[in-house]
């Protein structure tokens, strides 16, 4: 099987570890991949079902061009069963991210 959901998968990513895997492509030098970082890092210690799993995009330029990866931060969404639920590019709004992790691990804040 191929696509992104492999490719994340080469990556070390195990969706079957957590109800909601979020993988983050960050740069270094990216001030909003800090923020998402640091919001996504504060959601895994607070929901159980939550594994965020934080990838360099220039360490791994192979997947990124595979994952037409174009800005940083761009998230990956995977449930359990490593189906891709979505991605997005650019910092989400903190209230955004938060629900989508809510409705998919069954968290209420």
């Amino acid at each position: 099987m191929g696509g992104p959901v492999a490719v994340l998968e080469g990556l070390g990513v195990r969706p079957a570890d957590a109800d909601l895997t979020v993988v983050q492509f960050s740069t270094a030098f990216c001030g909003p991949c800090r923020t998402t970082r640091a919001r996504l890092q504060h959601l895994q210690a607070t929901r159980p079902g939550l594994v965020h799993v934080h990838v360099d995009a220039e360490s791994h330029l192979d997947a990124v061009r595979e994952l037409d990866v174009r800005r940083t931060p761009t998230l990956f969404y995977l449930d359990r069963a490593g189906r891709l639920l979505g991605r997005s590019s650019g910092a989400p709004r903190p209230e955004e991210l938060t629900a989508l992790v809510d409705a998919h691990t069954g968290s209420r804040s």
